[in-house]
């Protein structure tokens, strides 16, 4: 999307929910999941590798699992004074991969980073979560993270009434291989989100 000014805010894939967003020259980085191992396989090729990262003013980790929070192969990046906004609890683990501007945020907490102001916003998983409205330049980004629906959603259109994109996960996960309680959203529960939202692209 852009703005009056002929602004644009750019959201590139990258794998599952792992996406650069860039206002102007400032690219912010979500969810840094960049190796596989046994269970966790990408099923996609990379849209940006690690080496091809650009020049990164921020990154954003909804929660400390893997496929959300990779730091030790994210460890490579050669930036380590990046600002890096991760989920109250989970920063001694970016700061044991050597990250040295880590901060820790918590259900409504705020952050700047360059254009980017960021909210942390309610989120409901098996393990503490945030999801994140992302605003630059007039443009508001809903990045839902792994997170299942919760009425609690409904404090973010009450706070943001105007969402231009809505990042929002949908793969149906169960807590066992034949079924179970689900811990991220299933296309209906993701289109529920979205129809809440109003949103004016929601990928």
């Amino acid at each position: 999307p852009s703005n009056a000014a002929g602004d644009a805010i750019t959201i590139t894939r990258i794998a599952h929910s792992s996406v650069l967003i860039q206002y102007r020259d400032s690219v912010i980085l979500t969810d840094p999941w960049f190796s596989e191992k046994f269970g966790y396989y990408h099923g996609e090729p990379l849209g940006v590798g690690l080496a091809q990262l650009p020049h990164l003013a921020g990154v954003l980790s909804s929660h400390g699992h893997y496929d959300h929070f990779d730091v030790e192969t994210f460890a490579a990046y050669p930036d380590k004074t990046v600002p890096f906004f991760v989920r109250a609890g989970t920063g001694k683990d970016a700061t044991a991969a050597g990250f040295t501007n880590v901060h820790e945020l918590d259900t409504w907490n705020e952050a700047t980073i360059r254009d980017f102001k960021v909210t942390a916003t309610p989120a409901k998983h098996p393990v503490p979560q945030n999801t994140y409205v992302i605003q630059a330049g007039g443009f508001t980004v809903f990045f839902g993270g792994d997170s299942l629906l919760t009425p609690d959603f409904k404090d973010v259109v009450g706070r943001f009434p105007r969402i231009d994109v809505a990042l929002v996960p949908v793969n149906g996960i169960t807590t066992g291989m034949f079924g179970g309680d689900e811990v991220v959203m299933n296309p209906r529960e993701a289109a529920s989100l979205c129809a809440l939202l109003r949103a004016d692209v929601s990928v």
